[in-house]
């Protein structure tokens, strides 16, 4: 029987790949991401591929793949996370690029994260008011800043009650870090005595010949 993948933490040793974040942030990670290489690259390269399908898109061959990704990340996650902290925690799902209502809105996250359990917390407590493009198709420089995201998040005031004990911020891939800072921003304001940490299906990593300075 494979052995199951365990949750690797960002720390002092790769907190530098990911310019926005800073020691103090408590973030985790299950695989590594190969930035700019295709799905046939690595298995998480084709599992972060397939989990990025676009719902407009779900005529096309090989869409049911999507849903075989998001299962196979609950499948992941289940194992990774220690159920009792799980049984107290809520889960944040990190809003997608395309607001409630787009062709494209993908709730991709958020269905892996009510996968994992069926008697765990979940909530999308931060959703986004409009549209943007999805940063892993903006070019070098283009990539949103902090106070951007922040200015477009907003809290599900529905949702908020019972006020969570612990928080994890639960998203696909940590690039930069940028989306898990803007959602911390906001979460904290509201809950500013509640941990909050990040929990990543992939971290992005650069191949070993690519140089990755520019990249914001």
């Amino acid at each position: 029987m494979a052995e199951p993948v365990r949750l690797t933490e960002i720390d002092e040793t790769n907190v530098g790949d990911h310019s926005f974040l800073s020691a103090d942030d408590s973030c985790y990670f299950l695989f590594e991401y190969t930035s700019h290489r295709g799905y046939s690259f690595s298995a998480t390269n084709n599992l972060i591929s397939n989990l990025k399908k676009k719902p407009s898109e779900s005529n096309r061959p090989g869409y049911h793949y999507k849903g075989q990704a998001i299962a196979q990340c609950a499948v992941h996650l289940r194992g990774a996370i220690h159920p009792d902290w799980l049984a107290t925690a809520t889960l944040v799902p990190a809003p997608p690029s395309k607001a409630i209502g787009h062709p494209d809105y993908d709730d991709r996250v958020e269905r892996i994260c009510r996968l994992v359990s069926g008697n765990i917390d979940v909530r999308s407590i931060v959703p986004q008011v409009n549209s943007t493009t999805a940063a892993h198709e903006l070019g070098q420089g283009q990539r949103p800043r902090i106070d951007d995201l922040v200015q477009n998040y907003r809290i599900a005031e529905n949702l908020t009650l019972p006020a969570p004990t612990a928080i994890a911020i639960v998203d696909d891939v940590l690039t930069n870090g940028t989306h898990f800072k803007a959602m911390h921003r906001v979460l904290s304001a509201r809950y500013p005595q509640v941990p909050i940490s990040g929990i990543f299906i992939a971290r992005r990593v650069f191949p070993e010949d690519e140089n990755p300075f520019g990249e914001l």
